[in-house]
């Protein structure tokens, strides 16, 4: 088996095979498929990563910790993952002859749904350790740290290349002393292309920054 042990309730890693192509609608009009389990499982996989980057990286700050996070489990990640530990194998036994055509990010859907048949199956502890031996291991930590993306310095090089004129401009400051929130607007050739908060002043500008490639498509 995937995750070493054998299970106490194989209804939930059926279900965790059933994507919505193949799921069956209940006479009250209920599809039955893997999506409910592949929301449990989504959100228990970016626990384990966050605590884990979080204890990791002690140094690093909050823009670094969810970029990180967000690169170790996008669905092109997954969908590789879930294909290396055997899911493409397991779903084809399954699905044997009957017609299915499954979206780009199946396995990634599926290796999801699967961490929350887990997690319901044996708690979050196993689950946990499931996750940093069995899957973590696979993911190119090292690589994807190094893709990380300074939106700020991508952000300048295009105005440079662009002859554009970017400025930042803190709006207001949110909260007191202790816990404060920026709230800065990104200025191109003076008009407002995009806004970003947070703890800091230049995290707000990061997130700004970020905001604005995706405003002006600028390719990271």
């Amino acid at each position: 088996m995937i995750i070493g042990r054998k299970p106490l309730n194989l209804s939930l890693y059926r279900l965790a095979l059933t994507p919505s192509g193949l799921g069956e609608e209940t006479p009250k009009g209920f599809k039955i498929s893997n999506e409910r389990l592949e929301f449990l499982g989504d959100a228990v996989l970016g626990s384990v990563i966050a605590e884990y980057l979080f204890n990791k990286f002690p140094y690093r700050d909050e823009g670094f910790l969810t970029e990180t996070r967000s690169k170790l489990v996008n669905r092109e990640t997954l969908n590789e993952i879930g294909i290396k530990i055997g899911l493409k194998d397991t779903l084809e036994q399954v699905v044997s002859s009957r017609q299915f055509i499954g979206n780009k990010s199946l396995f990634g859907d599926i290796l999801e749904a699967f961490v929350g048949a887990v997690y319901l199956d044996r708690g979050y502890k196993f689950t946990q350790k499931l996750i940093l031996q069995r899957i973590l291991l696979h993911m190119d930590l090292d690589g994807m740290i190094s893709t990380v993306t300074n939106y700020k310095s991508k952000i300048i090089e295009w105005s440079q290349k662009e002859s554009k004129v970017v400025e930042y401009k803190v709006l207001r400051v949110n909260g007191n002393q202790r816990f404060k929130e920026f709230v800065v607007e990104l200025h191109v050739d003076g008009e407002s292309v995009a806004e970003g908060k947070g703890s800091t002043k230049k995290k707000a500008e990061q997130e700004a920054s970020k905001n604005a490639c995706e405003t002006l498509n600028i390719s990271l």
